[in-house]
């Protein structure tokens, strides 16, 4: 053989190594286990305690309605879907909104309904649930006889 030929040889077995290696170390990660769900795991993995404090969460699913928004809401003629699309589709007013509350932010959403009232929500956004808190119509004022009235929420646009 001729001695010309060695170093492109060696340089042959070099990568051959050098891929051999790569192709081991692939294959010592850890193998996924098998997708295991439980009746209590929540279905959605952002849906865990702690992981919906990145931002207003304006997912449905996690609705409640206190007993003053429920009142609120009668007595302005605002539905349940009317809240739900200003929760999807609103603008958050951020002078209005409580992001540092203690328990739950909250979030002041401001948008217009399907008959064209100009409406704020005020939803609190705790790890496991939205509680709206209140739903205020900027631009009517009704007197609506609510639990918890008081000066907080008025209608200042």
């Amino acid at each position: 053989m001729n001695k010309k030929w060695v170093p492109y040889i060696l340089m042959l077995l070099m990568l051959g190594a050098i891929f051999f290696i790569r192709q081991c170390q692939r294959t010592k990660e850890p193998a996924p286990g098998p997708d295991i769900t439980r009746r209590d795991d929540p279905v959605d993995p952002a849906s865990k305690p702690g992981r919906r404090d990145k931002g207003f969460d304006r997912r449905v699913s996690y609705l409640e309605y206190s007993s003053h928004a429920k009142c609120r809401m009668q007595c302005r003629r605002i539905s349940q879907a009317e809240v739900e699309e200003i929760m999807r589709e609103g603008k958050i007013n951020y002078n209005k909104s409580d992001l540092q509350n203690a328990r739950c932010p909250r979030y002041a959403v401001e948008g217009i309904t399907i008959d064209e009232q100009r409406v704020r929500i005020v939803f609190a956004q705790c790890n496991d649930k939205t509680v709206v808190v209140t739903v205020i119509d900027l631009e009517t004022d009704f007197s609506c006889d609510c639990p918890g009235d008081d000066n907080n929420y008025k209608n200042r646009p």
